[in-house]
């Protein structure tokens, strides 16, 4: 089970209200730099991180082989963006092995006409790239939704493959879901309309829900995601079920892991990922802030499972 989520932009700095550097000190950071909205996937023995642009990468990288250990590399994951896209905004990728020597990376970057964030796929013959656009448009901007960010994959036991993501409607004043289509066999095309989901309802949850995540576990569909304001203490992670792929999902009580329910050792965790670890068992791979609210370090949490629902201890 691998898939990924979210947005990149500025820090809420080390001070102000409700900023994250007043709430208390973060666990230990698995990569402890800016490495925001991880996606993680394992080839092998190997785990394969991919993250927000800095400056100096479209797309970053890290290798790890035990989810403990990692090397973050000074090689840009995604180094040629198409031309529809503006350098600099180039967020949450998702990675997916499609087959033995072949790999496909959905990421979100920011469109120069219409002035939207949209979705882009590349491809790659190893998951360490380089990954290059396929063609010179965008796999997914719909304009009458505010356009579309955090994609991320899903293979139904059945083989059928699922991209799922955010319409951006806060951008402009419209809805925001997380919505579902059908994949083509490439990966490069969506293949049928798109279902929506679930959107924002909870008070915890605040203006909007983001980040999709979907796996399978057991007899139930499980959507991960993040809620709130990414910039602050009260961006959370929550999760909702299904029976089936297509829905209906109900979301469950409070947020799955938030900065309270870590005692403020977690500040403002999100954009979360799903990973299978060495020995067995699965991990929760999110970023959360610094005690100084400047950057977002990747953390790794063991997750368990209780009636095919997740259960995490921070």
């Amino acid at each position: 089970m691998v898939l990924t989520g979210c947005s990149a932009g500025t820090s809420p700095g080390a001070t102000g209200p409700g900023g994250p550097a007043a709430t208390g000190v973060p666990s230990a950071f698995a990569i402890d730099q800016d490495f925001p909205d991880p996606d993680l996937l394992r080839v092998g023995t190997s785990y394969y991180a991919y993250a927000t642009n800095t400056a100096a990468a479209n797309v970053q990288l890290a290798t790890s082989h035990d989810l403990t250990t990692w090397t973050v590399s000074d090689v840009d994951a995604l180094p040629r963006l198409p031309s529809w896209a503006l350098p600099g905004k180039t967020w949450a990728p998702d990675v997916s092995e499609l087959s033995p020597g072949r790999y496909v990376m959905y990421f979100v970057a920011a469109n120069a006409q219409p002035s939207l964030q949209c979705i882009g796929v590349a491809t790659a013959t190893a998951p360490e790239g380089p990954f290059v656009p396929d063609g010179e448009a965008a796999l997914l901007c719909p304009p009458d939704e505010g356009g579309a960010i955090d994609p991320s994959t899903f293979t139904d036991s059945d083989g059928a493959r699922y991209l799922v993501w955010k319409n951006d409607g806060n951008c402009c004043g419209l809805d925001t879901w997380l919505q579902m289509a059908p994949l083509s066999r490439d990966g490069l095309t969506l293949a049928g309309p798109a279902k929506k989901l679930i959107k924002a309802g909870a008070a915890w949850e605040g203006a909007l829900v983001e980040a999709p995540v979907l796996v399978r576990h057991g007899s139930k569909y499980v959507l991960f995601y993040s809620a709130n304001n990414y910039s602050g203490a009260s961006y959370a992670i929550g999760y909702a079920t299904a029976s089936t792929v297509a829905g209906p999902y109900r979301k469950h009580g409070p947020a799955l892991l938030s900065t309270a329910s870590s005692g403020g050792r977690l500040l403002g965790p999100g954009g979360q990922d799903l990973v299978s670890a060495p020995g067995g068992g699965d991990r929760l791979v999110f970023h959360s802030w610094d005690p100084a609210g400047v950057y977002r370090g990747m953390n790794v949490l063991p997750l368990e499972w209780s009636d095919d629902e997740p259960v995490i201890t921070p």
